[in-house]
């Protein structure tokens, strides 16, 4: 189904923070906290910078991980066995974006970021072909909150899975109930692939990397789960830094007073040590140093909460790294000791929290990629373009608030806007007459007048609204068409693409993802609006 596809600034979308459309506008105030601005000509450093500090360990150490992940049948799609040979090359580096574990993809930014990832890793190619990119969705396999990623939307319906034994890592979870709960509940027309990649898998981490490589595969996009003792060994630097010295809450905190004063909240809260424990039973404990300012941390080890010295938590540490996980602040710092990377690709509100990070690279000698904004779009289908030029609408202006909207509309049907203001203002020179005249001839009259004259102000005010309500009622039916339809592009008020489902367009359009490759420019830094012709 083609698609017509045109651009608009994020802020005259009225939907991103201050922060996000300062970053893009290139704000100096922000300038302090990323390390460069996303632009074609900037990575030319920051290749240099990455091939400086990535030794070949690493790189082995990655190639390695990804061979055992993807070792098992069926055998990877083409395009991601090229790449993953590429991955073992010295040229090669990695344009990264990471999400949860959302069921059936969950909403539409989803689709959105690692599109982002693709495109990017194509424009990069063609501007220094003497290296090769490779898009990576980074998944968090590591995350514990179950309840974010339980449900998802689809056609107003909420389908939502019930799952036994949370608490730890989603990634490990079991898919039990799951099809029951879930899959068994799903409109017909969804495809055979959604329902392939969760029945033949064994946790939520296979199935969502099997789903990825269904709709992303013959792009070449690698999908990487992280929570891999093989690949843990390469935190132990960083986890005797932070277990020893507490290193990245001491530097987020100095980076938000900062941020702070600069006029921007801090997105993310960051602990006294930003790691979690890993249980034999699988749950994800938190690492608290003890309150009296003892030498020890406490933390739940065979269900046993208690304190362990420095020096048993850094023996721990290195002898089994794969029984910590890094939290918000500490993840972006492992994927980029992971990973050849060159840039990390989030929305609004990780672009936020990455910027509470430089410094905490720094701490940890690790280069700070560039940090880009992921692609925002807006799809409208052939029967709402439809209706959008019933309405006298272009997809641009549906972007406005509803009553600015409303008065266009009616503007535009000929309604006539009803306004008393001249006549408040005369009826309000009337009053103070009588008001003047009350306080020459008995004052004990001024209240009195006062009174009468807001009696007289309410009751106009009330026949301007019935009046205004019955022009209205002229053209009701546009404007019930307008509100719907408002609801219908922004559902709740927000963008189509916080809640929505890819499903929702791809059932009818099953081209949409290649569409959406076509559409983003992700340096453009410009948010999308495709119009279905």
């Amino acid at each position: 189904m083609p698609t017509r596809c045109t651009t608009l600034p994020y802020a005259e979308t009225g939907a991103f923070s201050g922060l996000l459309t300062d970053y893009i506008a290139q704000n100096p105030a922000l300038a302090p906290f990323y390390h460069r601005f996303p632009a074609l000509e900037n990575f030319a450093a920051q290749i240099e910078e990455k091939k400086a500090s990535y030794s070949p360990e690493a790189r082995k150490r990655l190639v390695a991980a990804l061979r055992d992940q993807y070792g098992l049948a069926p055998e990877p799609e083409p395009a991601i066995e090229a790449n993953l040979l590429l991955l073992a090359e010295p040229t090669t580096f990695t344009v990264t974006t990471g999400h949860q574990l959302n069921l059936l993809t969950g909403p539409l930014y989803f689709i959105y970021k690692i599109v982002s990832a693709i495109k990017l890793s194509r424009e990069l190619k063609a501007k220094y072909p003497q290296y090769d990119f490779v898009p990576v969705y980074w998944m968090a396999t590591e995350d514990h909150d179950f309840a974010e990623i339980n449900h998802f939307s689809l056609f107003g319906k909420t389908y939502a899975w019930d799952a036994a034994g949370t608490g730890g890592p989603v990634g490990r979870l079991p898919l039990d109930g799951l099809s029951e709960q879930l899959l068994s509940q799903l409109p017909p027309e969804v495809p055979a692939a959604f329902h392939k990649a969760y029945s033949e898998s064994k946790t939520l981490a296979e199935a969502t990397r099997k789903l990825a490589d269904s709709l992303f595969g013959e792009f070449g996009l690698v999908t990487l789960d992280a929570d891999r003792p093989a690949l843990k060994q390469a935190l132990v630097p960083l986890l005797e830094k932070e277990i020893g010295t507490h290193a990245s809450n001491a530097a987020v905190q100095a980076t938000n007073a900062r941020l702070t004063a600069a006029g921007y909240k801090p997105q993310v809260y960051s602990r006294p040590v930003n790691l979690f424990f890993i249980t034999d039973e699988g749950k994800r404990e938190r690492l608290e140093p003890d309150a009296s300012g003892a030498d020890c941390v406490e933390v739940t080890i065979r269900n046993t909460a208690k304190c362990h010295s420095q020096a048993e938590l850094l023996a721990l540490a290195k002898a089994h790294p794969e029984q910590f996980s890094p939290n918000v602040v500490l993840r972006p710092v492992y994927q980029e000791i992971l990973l050849p990377n060159l840039v990390y690709i989030g929305g609004g509100a990780e672009v936020a929290y990455w910027f509470q990070l430089k410094e905490v690279f720094a701490a940890f000698g690790v280069p700070f990629p560039i940090v880009l904004p992921r692609n925002s779009a807006e799809y409208i289908s052939r029967a709402n373009a439809g209706k959008l030029k019933k309405l006298g609408l272009t997809t641009h202006e549906i972007f406005r608030p509803l009553p600015e909207l409303k008065k266009q509309v009616g503007a535009a049907l000929g309604q006539e806007e009803i306004s008393l203001k001249e006549q408040q203002q005369a009826l309000a020179a009337s009053f103070q007459q009588v008001q003047d005249l009350a306080q020459r001839l008995d004052p004990t009259l001024v209240k009195t007048v006062a009174a009468e004259a807001q009696k007289a102000a309410a009751g106009l005010a009330g026949l301007e609204k019935r009046l205004s309500k019955a022009a209205e009622m002229k053209h009701e039916t546009a404007y019930t068409q307008l509100a719907a339809l408002k609801d219908k592009l922004f559902p709740g008020g927000g963008l189509q693409e916080r809640s929505e489902n890819v499903l929702s367009i791809l059932i009818n359009n099953p081209g949409f993802i290649g569409q959406l490759i076509e559409a983003f420019e992700p340096l453009a830094l410009e948010f999308t609006v495709l119009e279905e012709e």
